[in-house]
């Protein structure tokens, strides 16, 4: 299946949920936003929010400093 992952082409499997993504592009663990085709998907939903041929896919990670 083909996506867009952070604004370049992605392959990934069919049903592949935002969770399967997220461990798949190296986010797993970490305090993450992802928003598919402009909307917020809440972490409650990640396991169970199944992508779809031509999503777009944000994924923005906060990143400390000081």
């Amino acid at each position: 299946m083909h996506i867009t992952l952070n604004g370049h082409p992605h392959d990934c499997g069919d049903n592949f949920t935002v969770i399967q993504l997220l461990h798949e592009a190296g986010y797993a663990g970490r305090r993450v936003a992802v928003e598919v085709n402009h909307e917020i998907v809440p972490r409650s939903q990640h396991g169970g929010y199944a992508l779809r041929e031509g999503d777009k896919v944000e994924i923005v990670h906060a990143i400390g400093g000081g």
